[in-house]
């Protein structure tokens, strides 16, 4: 299904699911306002990834990459859940069991209300100390101190963040893949289904017998395997989803 929302079968299915896994990137973030990473206006056409989000470039300037993170916490702390993200977090009460996995680092879904959440790249509004490995949040916008100091040891702190040629973490992917694979449905929604491994549990799901119900403005590689393939924004097409769930609810 493409082009149109043909939500007959596709609620008949959410009718009977128990178990729904949702796998979200930075397209439902873009729709609230927050830069890209790819695209025409993404970030990495403005600057080098080796210059401000890897290890190497923190350990060579840590002001630097502190200064850009603090301008990124700024632009994201200005900016609200979309009805995309409002409607995943209401979802954790319409079904009995909704896991959300995530590739976004802005923590727009906890705003919005959401709580069973897997953060694959981790969390901008989260610290780390670079000696104990202890990690704290911090909502401070600007940074009081840039770079910060962890107030325990007195080391770097870092942002609880992976950058290019990190691990994820092997307890998250872990858990992540294995959601993936107890879903009834998995609903991916705003990724480009290019970034790895993150794109590979949509077809975990699938090999464990799940519906894969895509939800993006754009075709993506992902696009030939799903079950249903809906175009547009995650914003419209979320929420009329759950009006529909509605009116059989209360059927």
């Amino acid at each position: 299904m493409a082009g149109k929302l043909e939500t007959g079968r596709l609620i008949e299915i959410l009718q009977e699911a128990k178990n729904i896994a949702i796998l979200t990137g930075a397209g439902i973030s873009a729709e609230s306002g927050i830069p890209t990473f790819r695209g025409e206006e993404g970030l990495w056409k403005k600057y080098r990834p080796e210059e401000l989000a890897t290890l190497t470039a923190f350990s060579q300037d840590p002001k630097l990459v502190w200064e850009w993170y603090d301008w990124r916490r700024g632009i994201i702390g200005q900016k609200d859940p979309n009805p995309g993200h409002k409607v995943i977090a209401r979802w954790e009460e319409t079904f009995p069991t909704l896991s959300l996995i995530t590739q976004n680092i802005d923590g727009l879904h906890q705003k919005a209300g959401s709580k069973n959440i897997w953060e694959l790249h981790g969390n901008i509004w989260k610290l780390r100390c670079t000696e104990e490995g202890t990690i704290m949040e911090n909502y401070d916008i600007p940074l009081k101190e840039i770079p910060p100091i962890c107030s325990e040891c007195g080391a770097l702190l870092r942002p609880h963040v992976v950058w290019y040629g990190e691990s994820l973490s092997p307890t998250i992917l872990q858990e992540s893949i294995q959601l993936s694979s107890e879903c009834d449905v998995m609903f991916v929604v705003g990724t480009s289904a290019v970034v790895q491994p993150a794109a590979s549990l949509p077809f975990e799901a699938s090999e464990a017998g799940a519906k894969i119900v895509e939800i993006n403005p754009d075709p993506t590689p992902l696009s030939l395997y799903t079950d249903f393939s809906i175009r547009g924004k995650s914003g419209e097409i979320l929420p009329l989803i759950d009006r529909e769930l509605k009116k059989t609810f209360k059927a």
